[in-house]
């Protein structure tokens, strides 16, 4: 019994949600160059060695939908997309970069 209790109240932990959508192969180098302003896709590809188009792709994709990323269309020619950290991703930057002091 005290074990399920146990299992419970680790699922119950509310920094294992912020872990989760900062996790990832991509995920933090993406939130990091995001800190110094709006980055774009083939920039991040550039700029995280060894990353590839589809990994990428996907950790935008779910820091978007986390609510920790903006895309903006840009509608100048040529067409781009930039994307920025929200107001949520800046309200986090103090605690990416506590986790940074324990790295």
């Amino acid at each position: 019994m005290t074990m399920e209790k146990n299992k419970e109240t680790v699922g119950e932990c509310p920094a294992e949600g912020l872990l989760k959508q900062l996790s990832g192969k991509w995920k933090p180098q993406i939130f990091r160059l995001a800190l110094e302003g709006p980055v774009r896709f083939n920039g991040l590809i550039r700029k995280i060695e060894g990353s590839n188009k589809q990994s990428i792709a996907t950790a935008l994709r779910e820091l978007e939908e986390n609510g920790l990323l903006e895309k903006s269309v840009i509608k100048l020619k040529p067409l781009h997309i930039e994307y920025s950290l929200s107001e949520k991703g800046k309200s986090l930057v103090v605690v990416f970069q506590q986790l940074e002091c324990f790295a």
